[in-house]
C-alpha cells in the first residue's frame, strides 16, 4: 500500500490503493486481462479455476490470458508475480487560474461587481489532481517557469503527492497563467489563455522521459502540447493515450494522431472540427462519434455540457444525461471527467459504467465554486452512482 499526502488542512492522509501495476510490455491490455489482473491483485493466491468461474470462462481460455499478461510484461513469472507499483501519467499545462464571478447577470463592457479568486490550474495539472483525490499515483510531466508561481505549483504538487521530478523547469521564463470569467449562474463566459511555455514540451523533452511515459498505465495527454509533441508521444508511448483537446483552437493538433488514441473527450464544437461532421441531432451525433472511431480511436466521450455525453466505442454509442447537481460552477468538470475516465479505465468497467462514474465525478466537481472539488473521491463516485441507480429505479 503507498500513501498520498493530500492538501494540508483540507484532506486527510488517504491510502493509495494499487489496484493496477506497472506496464512495461509494448501492448496495452483487453478489457478481460484488465478484470483478471484486478482479481490477482486482490489474490495473488488465486487459482486458475477460480479466475475462470469469476470470468465466466474455461481455465484454459484462462491460461491464454495469464500467458498473454506475462507477454506483455504485466505479471513477471510464476506465481503471479505482479511487476512492481502502478503509476500514470499527465503530459499537458501548468497555470495560475484567475477567475472572476459576478453577483448579478454579466454587464459587457463594464464593471461588473463580484468575488476574483485565484488558484492554481492548467488542464494537464488539474487532471493529475482530480486523479490524485481519486487515489491514483500520478506523474506529471510539464514545463513551467522559475517565478514565484512555479513555487506555488512545486509546494502544492508535493501536498497532492503528484510527482513533478520529471518536470521541465525554464530559467527565466513565466510561468503561464488562465484568466476566465464565469456568468452569474457559475458557466464560464470568456477565457484567455496565455501558456506560451508549454512550446517547451518539446518531442526531445518527451524522448528523455520516454521510459516513464511507456511504464505507465495510461498518459493523458492535453491539447496544450506542441502538435509536434502529440505526434512523437502517440508514435512512440506504448501506453495508452487519452486525450483532451482543450479547446477548438488547439483541437486541430489532433487530427493527425486521432488513430493513435485509446479515447478522446471532445466536446460538440471540438468533435465537429475533428470529425467533419456538423452536430444537430442525435443522428449526427452518431455519424461524428462513427467518423472519429474510423479513424482507428478506441473511444469517444462527446461533452454536451449540462446535456450529458454522448458515449461511443466501436461495439455500442449511446447519450448518458448529466446527473443531477447544486452547480456552482462548471468550470472545473471536463478535467474531473477526464480523470474519472482514467480511474474507470483502470477498474475495468465497461462503456456503460465508464460513463456513469465519469459523469458522477464531473457532477461532483460542479457543486464547488473551486475549479477543484476536494470532495472528490472514489468513494464519492461510487455514491453518486448508487444513488443516480436508485433514482432510476423509482
Amino acid at each position: 500500500m503507498l500513501t498520498n499526502t493530500k492538501k494540508s488542512g483540507i484532506l486527510n492522509k488517504q491510502k493509495l490503493r494499487n489496484k493496477q501495476f506497472f506496464m512495461k510490455g509494448v501492448q496495452s491490455v483487453t478489457l478481460r486481462e484488465r478484470q483478471i489482473l484486478n482479481w490477482i491483485e486482490e489474490n495473488p493466491m488465486i487459482t486458475q479455476e477460480e479466475l475462470a468461474r469469476r470470468a465466466g470462462i474455461t481455465r484454459s481460455s484462462v491460461a491464454v490470458h495469464i500467458s498473454n499478461l506475462m507477454k506483455k510484461g504485466h505479471i513477471a513469472g510464476r506465481g503471479y508475480v505482479l511487476s512492481g507499483a502502478a503509476y500514470v501519467a499527465v503530459v499537458g499545462g501548468v497555470n495560475i487560474d484567475i477567475g472572476g464571478r459576478p453577483f448579478r447577470p454579466l454587464i459587457a463592457r463594464d464593471s461588473n461587481p463580484g468575488r476574483v479568486s485565484v488558484s492554481l490550474g492548467g488542464v494537464g495539472r488539474n487532471i493529475a489532481h482530480n486523479m490524485s483525490l481519486l487515489g491514483l499515483n500520478v506523474r506529471f510531466l510539464t514545463a513551467f517557469g522559475d517565478d514565484l508561481h512555479a513555487q506555488r505549483i512545486e509546494a502544492s504538487c508535493a501536498d497532492l503527492g503528484i510527482d513533478i521530478s520529471h518536470a521541465r523547469k525554464v530559467a527565466g521564463a513565466s510561468t503561464s497563467t488562465y484568466l476566465f470569467l464565469d456568468d452569474a449562474d457559475g458557466d464560464m463566459a470568456l477565457a484567455v489563455s496565455d501558456m506560451e511555455i508549454c512550446n517547451r514540451i518539446t518531442p526531445d523533452y518527451l524522448a528523455a522521459n520516454l521510459s516513464l511515459l511507456n511504464n505507465a498505465q495510461v498518459v493523458v495527454a492535453d491539447g496544450n502540447l506542441p502538435e509536434e509533441s502529440l505526434v512523437y508521444l502517440t508514435e512512440h508511448c506504448t501506453a495508452p493515450v487519452f486525450a483532451d483537446p482543450v479547446s477548438v483552437a488547439k483541437a486541430g493538433k489532433f487530427r493527425p494522431v486521432l488513430g493513435r488514441l485509446n479515447t478522446l473527450k471532445p466536446n460538440r464544437l471540438e468533435a465537429e472540427l475533428l470529425s467533419g461532421v456538423r452536430i444537430t441531432d442525435e443522428r449526427s451525433m452518431r455519424r461524428a462519434a462513427e467518423k472519429l472511431l474510423e479513424t482507428g480511436l478506441h473511444r469517444v466521450f462527446l461533452s454536451l455540457g449540462a446535456e450529458g455525453v454522448y458515449a461511443a466505442n466501436r461495439d455500442e454509442q449511446f447519450r448518458f444525461p448529466g446527473m443531477r447537481a447544486d452547480v456552482r460552477s462548471t468550470t472545473g468538470a471536463g478535467d474531473a471527467f477526464m480523470a474519472a475516465l482514467v480511474w474507470a479505465y483502470l477498474q475495468g468497467m465497461d462503456l456503460k459504467e465508464t460513463t456513469r462514474a465519469a459523469s458522477a465525478a464531473a457532477a461532483i466537481a460542479t457543486e464547488s465554486s473551486e475549479t477543484i472539488n476536494s470532495a472528490l473521491s472514489e468513494a464519492a463516485i461510487q455514491q453518486r452512482v448508487k444513488m443516480e441507480n436508485k433514482g432510476e429505479a423509482t
